[in-house]
């Protein structure tokens, strides 16, 4: 079988990066996590006190960063390192999501973090989740999916997600988060979130993981026929 670019973009904890790290598990692709990307960079931003409203300050901050995602083998993932730095449970902070949506709609962030994600496509056989991967990043990949779902069961999935790590999180607080972040990229100006033209709608609102990840992995093998 052809080595191909599947590509998983769609709305806030509907299932994007699970589906698409069990997607690759099975297929022996690579998995690469682009808003973990824009997690890291969010966090360099907040730790370094950096203007994101400031084009000069931003262009400066981004010289200085460096992205990489490094196998562990204890949880059979790969983590997000910054810098040298494994962040991957720091990028998960309330603070960073309350953040990300808007740095990630930055131009010259975009184009930062595009630029690094299609040298890891060069060889194929990859499966990439974000919002603007199937329209901006690989817009000839040869399979993409839309992953969607709805709110109410997003807000469950996204604070059962959050109360493990903070107690004091509450339903309104994750569901305010989700829907400011839906709104800011679905509508940024710069490779906002919307559905590739040939992509193909995956609606998990019922689904249970591994019934999606059959439903996805039959696309994958037709395509790669």
């Amino acid at each position: 079988m052809k080595k191909i670019i599947i590509t998983v973009d769609g709305f806030s904890s509907c299932g994007k990066s699970t589906t698409a790290r069990q997607l690759a598990k099975e297929l022996n692709y690579v998995f690469i996590d682009s808003g973990a990307m824009y997690r890291a960079i969010t966090l360099y931003f907040l730790r370094n006190h950096v203007d994101w409203n400031n084009t000069p300050s931003v262009e400066e901050a981004l010289k200085n960063i460096s992205l990489e995602f490094v196998y562990n083998d204890y949880t059979g993932k790969s983590d997000m390192y910054l810098d040298d730095e494994n962040v991957e449970a720091m990028i998960r902070d309330m603070v960073v999501s309350e953040n990300v949506s808007e740095v990630a709609a930055i131009k010259e962030v975009r184009e930062f973090a595009v630029e690094q994600q299609q040298k890891m496509g060069e060889k194929k056989g990859i499966v990439m989740d974000g919002r603007d991967i199937g329209t901006t990043v690989f817009p000839d990949a040869e399979l993409k999916i839309f992953m969607t779902a709805d709110i109410t069961v997003r807000v469950e999935r996204r604070f059962k997600e959050m109360f493990e790590k903070n107690k004091s999180i509450t339903l309104d607080e994750v569901r305010n988060n989700l829907e400011m972040r839906d709104y800011l990229d679905t509508n940024r100006e710069i490779s906002p979130l919307r559905k590739a033209d040939d992509a193909i709608v995956l609606d998990n609102s019922d689904l249970t993981p591994d019934e999606q990840l059959q439903i996805a992995l039959g696309w994958a093998k037709e395509r790669m026929q």
